[in-house]
């Protein structure tokens, strides 16, 4: 487990003054993992959107890079768990120790207790202390021995899983994968992007550039811009058609994704300057938030036959405000 401090930056006051910062920063991680633009753009979305980050993908292309970047990008208090199948729950969620002088427990904060946690190599982590994530992610809280303590805000999980036929891994539980709001896949850099890291003109070499864009006031006013964002009645009977198609078929949609979903537009919107979501916003984020959620061979991280399914729901149902 690793920790990095704080980094103190003066405050952006002005709420005009948010968006072109978080856009400042989303410039300067792309700059750092490079040849993945759409991907890097996904993954701050969500964290703008209040949600969790899962990196799918082969070891060595880039998930940790990404994860260390946005943490930098947030600024707060930053804290590194390697996953292993010996970890505990209470390694990640702290413990109640004896005080002699106080003669009383006193409660030890784990490394959960931060504003980014990066759970790196998730699934190589039992399956009961992946359960001790659940209350945290969603309720950004943690229950110890009938005592609740809440986390810092804001609070955000990028988690990085290798392929299931690994050694020393085990499934994430359907509970779990509905905690992230998208999957994001990077794969292998093209040609031009990997001479860059390879010459360490971009890369992990060049993490040590990146800065807070914003305080930590500035991340929760821009998380309270993205969720004013409007949303129309039609948009909502959009992503109702949509939710309903993916369960007829027998898929695996709870609301928590369809608000994921929605969450993740909204991002996206807010980006680009707009104060409203549009189709194109619902149909560029539908298969990151929805490709985790079902049932598939895990083996294939990228999920390309759930994202091929998905790419068909999105052209068989009308994008047109009528049913």
């Amino acid at each position: 487990m690793t920790q990095a401090p704080p980094v103190h930056i003066p405050p952006v006051r002005t709420p005009e003054g948010i968006r072109p910062a978080a856009r400042a920063g989303l410039a300067a991680l792309q700059s750092v993992v490079v040849g993945k633009e759409t991907q890097v753009r996904r993954a701050f979305a969500a964290m703008l959107a209040g949600g969790h980050v899962l990196l799918e993908d082969l070891p060595g292309v880039g998930k940790t890079t990404l994860a260390k970047g946005l943490s930098r990008i947030l600024g707060g208090t930053f804290q590194r768990v390697q996953g292993t199948n010996d970890l505990l729950p209470s390694d990640l969620l702290g413990v109640h120790l004896w005080d002699a002088k106080e003669q009383g427990f006193r409660f030890q904060p784990g490394p959960v207790f931060c504003h980014v946690l990066l759970l790196d190599e998730l699934n190589r982590i039992g399956p009961k202390t992946q359960s001790a994530m659940l209350e945290a992610m969603v309720e950004g809280q943690v229950t110890l021995d009938r005592s609740t303590h809440k986390l810092p805000e804001p609070f955000f999980v990028i988690a990085t899983q290798n392929p299931l036929d690994h050694a020393g891994t085990f499934p994430l539980p359907e509970s779990q994968l509905d905690r992230f709001s998208c999957t994001v896949h990077l794969g292998y850099p093209n040609r031009e992007a990997e001479r860059l890291i390879l010459r360490d003109t971009a890369g992990a070499q060049r993490l040590d550039s990146l800065s807070p864009v914003l305080d930590l006031e500035g991340w929760l006013q821009a998380r309270a811009q993205v969720r004013q964002m409007k949303v129309a009645d039609a948009v909502l009977d959009y992503v109702e058609r949509m939710i309903e198609r993916i369960r007829s078929g027998g898929g695996f949609c709870s609301t928590r994704a369809a608000k994921h979903w929605l969450g993740l537009a909204q991002a996206e919107a807010w980006l680009e300057g707009r104060d409203f979501i549009t189709p194109d916003d619902l149909q560029q984020t539908f298969a990151d938030t929805m490709a985790h959620r079902g049932s598939l061979d895990d083996r294939r991280l990228n999920r390309s036959e759930r994202r091929e399914h998905l790419a068909k729901l999105l052209k068989e149902i009308s994008v047109g405000w009528s049913s």
